[in-house]
């Protein structure tokens, strides 16, 4: 594994057998020089480094002990017996490594990573919907900060969203914040969504099995500022030109993109698909990044390219902040126990569905 490389010629090596397709040479030279200074340091200070698949390819294919999607890393952060987690993504990232395991030092390599999604909503707009829908479970996507979480019944995935929703064994549900993933869980479960705070009806869901049915979704209208980017447009223009690619979109896409895609998952699920199928060329519709590191996981993969624009959050997170974190020890996350105990039973049941 590379995250254990202390060489510098052994680190580039390494590097360049995966990336060079990917990176520049002159550029591997130069991180694998910073990642070998990461290795060194993280076994001195006993920590781990977890790696969001939206990471740069350098990074992801370097430093990281453990990459994947949120619900891996979260489960990765709860076991971990390390004294420091850095978490190589955003900050709701970091804040649920910490709700998982408050004992350990959480670092956050950059302290501009957001995400417009947790943004998107506070705890005092889930207490408002509350006091407007008394009694309905609360379902909250991860992508929330600590304090929304604290106010939900059970947190999820994009990968998980639909088995949480439907384990709650319930005609209604609050689903917040994304309204793309709510629409599209709303889809695949059989139920009617409605926007509280949108005073216009929002469009009709693209028809299908499942679509409008007896029970009902309560959703917000946060969206994620990539995902929103990408349209049914971009998709006809892409088969124009190679009728047989396979099309994956993201969850946080628009339902009208699922719907026109080959398949629809979490960063894991895309990644699964690529590496199993036989598809003459994939598109990948997500953060730009992943795109890289799917590719070089597969490089006997056709993968096309649409990258419309980096996550601005993701692409905060650098080789060299991250040594800086390790050196400074910077930027610490911290959850204000009551906060974290109530968003710990959340995203622990969240967990447990998996």
């Amino acid at each position: 594994m590379l995250s254990q490389v202390t060489n510098v010629d052994e680190m580039y090596a390494g590097m360049k057998e995966k990336l060079a397709n990917v990176v520049p040479d002159v550029e591997l030279h130069y991180k694998a020089e910073i990642a070998v200074e990461i290795n060194k340091l993280k076994k001195e200070r006993n920590a781990v480094i977890l790696g969001h698949n939206y990471m740069e390819a350098a990074l992801f294919n370097s430093i990281p002990d453990f990459v994947g999607d949120s619900l891996e890393l979260s489960r990765k952060a709860a076991q971990t017996d390390k004294d420091i987690i850095v978490f190589c993504g955003v900050k709701f990232m970091g804040e649920t490594a910490k709700i998982l395991n408050p004992s350990k030092k959480v670092l956050l390599p950059s302290n501009r990573a957001g995400c417009s999604l947790a943004e998107s909503i506070t705890a005092a707009d889930v207490r408002a919907l509350k006091a407007k829908f008394p009694g309905v479970p609360v379902v909250t996507y991860v992508n929330t900060y600590a304090d929304v979480k604290a106010e939900s019944d059970i947190c999820c995935t994009s990968g998980n969203a639909k088995a949480v929703v439907e384990s709650l064994n319930t005609d209604t549900v609050i689903f917040l914040p994304d309204e793309y993933l709510a629409a599209n869980v709303a889809r695949e479960t059989g139920m009617h969504i409605i926007f509280p705070t949108r005073a216009l009806t929002p469009p009709p869901l693209p028809q299908g099995e499942g679509a409008g049915g007896e029970g009902k979704m309560i959703g917000w209208t946060g969206r994620c500022e990539v995902h929103e980017k990408f349209t049914v447009n971009d998709i006809e223009t892409v088969r124009a030109q190679f009728p047989e690619v396979a099309i994956l979109a993201h969850p946080e896409c628009s339902p009208e993109v699922t719907a026109a895609s080959d398949f629809s998952g979490s960063t894991s699920a895309m990644i699964k698909f690529v590496q199993d199928s036989k598809a003459p060329q994939y598109l990948v519709l997500t953060e730009c990044s992943m795109g890289d590191n799917i590719a070089a996981a597969n490089p006997e993969k056709d993968m096309l390219r649409l990258c419309m624009v980096r996550c601005p959050h993701m692409n905060t997170i650098t080789m060299e902040d991250t040594l800086n974190a390790l050196k400074l020890d910077r930027y610490i996350i911290d959850v204000p126990e009551d906060i974290r105990v109530r968003a710990a039973r959340a995203v622990q049941r969240m967990i447990e569905i998996g």
